[in-house]
Formats: structure tokens, sequence, C-alpha cells
């Protein structure tokens, strides 16, 4: 057995979810197992965006975890990141 953690953050509240889970597991499996669906009812793990400490991964169902890996959940973006500085930039102009 290998130790996991599975996170996810909204603006209001965030979780760190640790797990036990089988070595192979993969990162999708682990965040179905971690029940981190039933806190946040708005995450769907099949399709949300995933990495491992900050890094994506392509394809969830086929990374298998590290003993120690941190499985992150990305909510998608409201607005591009450069759309954003350009928005402040023109406020303080």
């Amino acid at each position: 057995m290998i130790r996991v953690e599975v996170a996810y953050a909204r603006p209001d509240k965030q979780e760190i979810v640790p797990v036990r889970v089988p070595e192979g597991t993969t990162a999708l499996e682990a965040a179905k197992l971690s029940g981190i669906a039933d806190i946040f009812p708005e995450v769907d793990p099949d399709s949300i965006d995933m990495g491992i400490f900050g890094k994506v991964i392509k394809d969830p169902a086929a990374h298998e975890l590290r003993d120690g890996d941190r499985v992150e959940l990305y909510r998608p973006l409201k607005i591009d990141p450069k759309q954003a500085r350009l928005n402040r930039a023109r406020k303080k102009a």
C-alpha cells in the first residue's frame, strides 16, 4: 500500500484527503477512492483536469501513482490569465 493525497480547492473551501491505495493505482482511481466528489458534488473525476504537485497529467486513467504523490483536481479557468493581467493593467492606467 502507498500513501497519496487528493486535493481540490474552491475560493471558499479546500480539502486535502489522505488515501492509502495499492501500488499501481492510477490518479483517476485515487480521486474516486478518496471520496472528494462527496465533499465537492461539482467534481466529476472522469472529466476534470488533474495534476501531480502542479504538473498536469494528460491521462489520469493511465498515470500510476508513487508513494507520497498529491493528486490535484483543477477547476476550469473563468478567464484566460493573459486577459486577466491585461484587465488589471487597464484598471491601473
